[in-house]
């Protein structure tokens, strides 16, 4: 089933890498934000189906965004993808209640996971 999804990353070359990974699985993307601070307004606006988001980010981070997120709609599904060690972020990722930790080359993971996703 198509997701819409809000792609979160400060780098514009890993937005597009995201977009097209997504897109090729039939997903529609429905927006783009570069840091936590537009991350939090767009999902408030967007009502997006599933989140990506990149971890380090200027003037917020993505966990710190992801809580946010959270603490407002305790329903949303977000999934952190990031180059950092996977070992050493994940739990953080886990105990913030988000979907997963993936890294952001393996996109067969990251379509995995968003396929699994069930939208009420």
């Amino acid at each position: 089933m198509s997701k819409r999804v809000l792609i979160v990353d400060d780098s514009s070359i890993m937005r597009k890498m995201v977009r097209k990974n997504l897109e090729s699985g039939g997903h529609t993307i429905l927006g783009e934000a570069k840091n936590g601070i537009e991350a939090i307004e767009l999902y408030r606006s967007l009502k997006p189906d599933v989140v990506t988001m990149d971890v380090t980010m200027r003037d917020m981070d993505g966990f710190t965004a992801a809580e946010k997120i959270l603490a407002s709609d305790p329903n949303a599904r977000i999934i952190f993808l990031s180059n950092l060690d996977k070992d050493k972020y994940s739990e953080n990722a886990v105990r913030l209640g988000s979907l997963g930790y993936i890294k952001k080359h393996n996109a067969k993971e990251m379509l995995a996971l968003i396929e699994s996703i069930r939208i009420k």
